[in-house]
C-alpha cells in the first residue's frame, strides 16, 4: 500500500524455502482438508468491500478473493491480469480491453461495467467509501466526490462494450495503469449493488479464492476460503484454500506457529526477534519490505495546530532515539526512518532536506519545545494510542519514555484491544490522542505512500492534514513525463512533509516472518505479505 512515477519497479525481496512435513493441529481444522493453509490474521475493520477496505487485515482477504486489471508478483513487477491491454497515446485517455472468459464466483461475467460501476460506487460521496480518493485522478471525480454531488458517475469513465471501457484523467499520468492492481480498482458483480452491506459479509469475487460458504467469516475468529476452480489468472493456488485465523496477540500466534497450529506468520512479535531464526531454523525470512511505521498527531488536538503544532511535532520527533529502539527492541529488524516512504521503493533517498527532524537530537528537541511553550504553555499529557493485538506495546513504551525523558513532560501509551477498534476511531475522528499509523505499499510507487496519507482528502489522511504546496507538488509530479523531473517534484513534496510532520515517521519494517513444518514454497512479497497462492501444504 511505491515507486516513483515511471517504469515498473522490481523489488528483489521475495524468498522461497522448502519445509519438512508435520501434522496440523485441531485448532484450525474447521477450514477444510489437509490442503488448507492456516494463516495468521486479524479482524478486518469493515465489511469486505474493496473500496471500503484501507487496512491490511481486510486487504489480505480482499486480495485473495478478487482480481484486478493488473497484478503484482512477489517482487512488485506488474503484469496484466483481467486486462488484455491498457492502451494510451497521450497518458491521459486509456482504453482498457478485458480478457475473455472471466467470471465471478456466482457465475456472472466480469465485464467493463463490473469495473466502471464499482469505481463509480467507490467515488460517490454519499456511499462514504474510505478509498474514494483513489479515483481522484479521473475526470469527473470532483463532481461525484463533493459533499453534495452534482453527478452520480464520473464523466471520465465510459463503457464501450462488454469487454472495453475508457478512462479519461484530469491530466496525463503515464504511470496510472500501474496502480490498477490495488483493491480500490477491483470489479464488483451486479449482486453487490443490491445490498452492499450484505455483500460485504459474504463477498463474491473473481480471484484465486472464494469464501468456503455462508458464514465463512466468523467475526473475531476466522475467515475460511477455498480455491476458486474457475480462476485462470496469474495467481493459481498451489493449495486447497486459506483459513485466516484471527489472533488478539502476536505472542499467542507465535506460540501456535511453533506448535504447528498456524502455518504462516508474516510478522513475529518483538519478544521473538532475537530467537525466531533459531526457533524456526530454515523457515524464516528477514528482508526489507515496503512498509513504514509512523504515528499521527492530528492538528485538531490541543497544542498541535499552527506554528505551535509544527514546533511540537518536530520536538517530539527529535526526542525519539530511533537507533536505540530499533536495535534493543527489534534486533535490527527495523531501520530508522529518513522519509515518508520506504527504501524498498524506487526513488527513495536518504538525503532529503529536513530529514534531520527524524534524528535523535535532545538539545534541539528541548529548544523547539520551549519555543512552542512561548506561544502557548503546554498542559496535559502526550499519549500515543496503539492496538494491543499487533505487538506495539514495546515500541510505544520505549518511544514515550524517550519523549518523557527528553522533554520532561508526561507521556504514555494508550492501548486499544484490537486493530479494528483503533482503526474505527481513527477513521471516525473520535480518537482523542496521537495514534500509531504507518503504511504498507498498495502498489509499487512512492506516490501511493504520499497521496493517500497526506494529500487533502486522501483516503487514509486520518489526521486531516492539508497543505496546498504539498498537494501542488504531488499533482505536478504525477503529471510529469520526465522521470528525473517527476522524482525531483516528489522529493520536494516530501520535504514539505518533513517540515510539517503530519505524522512522525519512526522506522521501516522488515518482513520478519516464519512458517511451520506443515507448509513449503513460502514467499513473502515486496510489501511483506505472504504469497498465499504459492504456499504448498506438506
Amino acid at each position: 500500500m511505491r515507486r516513483t512515477r515511471v517504469a515498473t519497479a522490481v523489488l528483489a525481496v521475495g524468498l522461497t524455502a522448502g519445509m519438512l512435513s508435520a501434522c496440523s493441529s485441531g485448532e484450525s481444522s474447521g477450514g477444510g482438508g489437509s490442503g488448507i493453509v492456516n494463516a495468521w490474521a486479524g479482524e478486518p475493520q469493515n465489511p469486505l468491500v474493496p473500496t471500503n477496505t484501507s487496512e491490511n487485515q481486510g486487504g489480505r482477504v480482499i486480495d485473495a478473493l478478487f482480481a484486478g486489471l493488473v497484478s503484482y508478483d512477489a517482487h512488485g513487477a506488474i503484469t496484466n491480469e483481467v486486462a488484455e491491454s491498457i492502451d494510451t497515446t497521450d497518458g491521459k485517455t486509456f482504453t482498457v480491453t478485458l480478457k475473455d472468459g472471466w467470471t465471478f464466483t456466482d457465475g456472472s461475467p466480469v465485464t467493463a461495467s463490473s469495473f466502471v460501476d464499482a469505481w463509480n460506487y467507490g467515488a460517490l460521496s454519499t456511499n462514504a467509501q474510505i478509498q474514494a480518493s483513489f479515483f481522484d485522478p479521473i475526470e469527473g471525480y470532483d463532481e461525484v466526490a463533493a459533499e453534495n454531488p452534482t453527478a452520480q458517475t464520473m464523466s471520465g469513465l465510459k463503457v464501450v462494450d462488454d469487454s472495453t471501457f475508457t478512462i479519461e484523467l484530469k491530466q496525463p499520468e503515464s504511470a496510472f495503469p500501474d496502480r490498477l492492481g490495488f483493491a480500490a480498482y477491483f470489479p464488483l458483480p451486479q449482486v453487490a449493488f443490491e445490498d452492499m452491506a450484505a455483500f460485504g459479509e459474504n463477498p463474491v469475487g473473481n480471484g484465486p479464492y472464494k469464501l468456503a460458504g455462508p458464514g465463512a467469516w466468523q467475526h473475531n475468529v476466522r475467515i475460511d476460503t477455498v480455491t476458486n476452480p474457475d480462476y485462470d489468472g496469474n495467481r493459481k493456488p498451489k493449495n486447497d484454500g486459506v483459513d485466516f485465523i484471527m489472533y488478539n496477540s502476536l505472542d499467542t500466534a507465535y506460540t501456535d506457529l511453533l506448535a504447528g497450529n498456524v502455518d504462516v506468520l508474516d510478522q513475529v512479535p518483538p519478544s521473538a526477534v532475537t530467537t525466531f531464526e533459531s526457533d524456526l531454523r530454515g523457515r524464516t525470512v528477514n528482508q526489507p519490505s515496503a512498509t513504514i511505521e509512523t504515528f499521527t498527531i492530528p492538528g485538531r488536538l490541543p497544542h498541535f495546530s499552527g506554528e505551535e503544532g509544527t514546533l511540537r511535532r518536530q520536538a517530539i520527533s527529535m526526542a525519539i532515539n530511533r537507533d536505540q529502539i530499533t536495535e534493543q527492541i527489534y534486533n535490527n529488524t527495523r531501520t530508522p526512518a529518513l522519509d515518508f516512504t520506504s527504501p524498498a521503493i524506487e526513488g527513495w533517498s536518504d538525503s532529503l532536506a529536513g530529514n534531520g527532524n527524524l534524528k535523535f537530537d535532545p538539545e534541539a528537541a528541548k529548544r523547539l519545545w520551549a519555543q512552542a511553550d512561548a506561544i502557548a504553555p503546554w498542559t496535559g499529557s502526550f499519549e500515543i494510542a496503539y492496538n494491543g493485538d499487533g505487538g506495539h506495546r514495546e515500541w510505544v513504551d520505549a518511544t514515550v519514555n524517550s519523549i518523557r525523558n527528553t522533554l520532561g513532560i508526561d507521556a504514555k501509551g494508550k492501548e486499544y484491544p484490537t486493530f479494528a477498534q483503533i482503526r474505527t476511531e481513527a477513521t471516525n475522528r473520535t480518537i482523542p490522542s496521537a495514534f500509531r499509523s504507518g503504511w504498507q505499499g498498495d502498489y509499487p510507487q512512492q506516490y501511493g505512500f504520499l497521496a493517500q496519507n497526506y494529500q487533502t482528502g486522501g483516503s487514509s489522511n486520518d489526521g486531516d492534514y492539508s497543505n496546498p504546496e504539498f498537494d501542488r507538488l504531488l499533482r505536478a509530479s504525477a503529471g510529469e513525463v520526465d522521470p528525473g523531473k517527476a522524482q525531483d517534484l516528489l522529493d520536494q513534496a516530501q520535504e514539505v512533509l518533513l517540515r510539517d510532520l503530519p505524522a512522525v515517521p519512526t522506522w521501516y519494517r522488515n518482513a520478519a516472518s516464519g512458517w511451520s513444518e506443515n507448509v513449503s514454497n513460502v514467499t513473502i512479497d515486496w510489501k511483506g505479505i505472504p504469497m498465499y497462492s504459492d504456499i504448498e501444504k506438506n
